[in-house]
């Protein structure tokens, strides 16, 4: 087989915000405590790109010639820092797909092992980005057809155990497994530093953005902002966003929300 058959059409990095415990939910000013929310974003684009993303990486240090790493961590920007990070990210050729857990609702038996949240929530965000890459097929013609996924890496996280899970699902006959099989490669599925590329620190922007709408901050407020700037490389359909490329769980009416939140669910209806 030619190597340029081979190859994947599509690259998505993964990474998140907050963390998956629900043990004494951390309030806004506390140091310590488990956050509540967990969100998990991708960033999808063809792999052709993969070089360029250094280079989107690099614009967006070059503006900011104040810092003295180019390496982007969103939770050490401050708020020009950061508007500065996701303007430059909805002017690339990617599409943004986050899901977002509200861990309050959940009773505290439902995730009761380890990993099992966060593979649950990155089931869903595997849903829809097959559900990207199959509708993007007609126009990318280079490639497979596949998408080769690429965590974050994050500690006491096993991704042969997360290989695992996917291959049970795939062999699994449940009806609300709705993963387009065709599109993922299990086997290419890859953790590295989120230092050490780039790709991974504008999927840690797309996170940290979303989580900025959720979860508050030490003076119990929420920052909408950034999460709608980078509306316009969401994924929808049609725009329908809560569908695709923004998926809150439990539904966004079974949350108890305060005024600034339910701004944040406003920007997607």
């Amino acid at each position: 087989m030619d190597l340029k058959e081979m190859q994947h059409s599509f690259v998505a990095y993964i990474d998140e915000s907050g963390d998956d415990g629900f043990k004494r939910f951390r309030q806004p000013g506390d140091r310590g405590g488990s956050s509540k929310w967990l969100i998990i974003s991708a960033c999808v684009f063809r792999k052709t790109h993969s070089l360029e993303a250094v280079g989107w990486r690099d614009g967006i240090s070059n503006r900011m010639p104040e810092r003295k790493s180019r390496i982007l961590h969103f939770a050490e920007l401050n708020h020009n820092q950061k508007l500065v990070v996701v303007q430059d990210i909805a002017s690339r050729p990617l599409r943004a797909i986050s899901i977002i857990a509200a861990k309050e609702p959940i009773p505290d038996s439902v995730y009761t092992e380890k990993n099992q949240l966060y593979f649950y929530m990155t089931r869903y965000l595997s849903e829809r980005i097959s559900w990207l890459c199959r509708d993007m097929r007609p126009i990318v013609p280079e490639g497979n057809g596949k998408v080769a996924i690429t965590f974050s890496r994050r500690g006491g996280m096993s991704y042969s155990d997360f290989k695992s899970y996917m291959q049970k699902l795939k062999a699994s006959e449940d009806q609300d497994v709705r993963i387009h099989w065709p599109v993922i490669d299990i086997d290419s599925i890859d953790a590295q530093d989120h230092k050490a590329n780039a790709s991974l620190q504008i999927a840690d922007a797309i996170a940290s953005s979303f989580a900025a709408g959720f979860e508050p901050d030490r003076y119990g407020n929420c920052e909408s902002r950034y999460a709608q700037i980078l509306k316009p490389i969401t994924f929808h359909r049609n725009k329908n966003y809560f569908s695709y490329g923004v998926k809150i769980v439990p539904k966004h009416e079974e949350i108890a929300l305060n005024e600034q939140q339910l701004q944040m669910i406003g920007l997607w209806k």
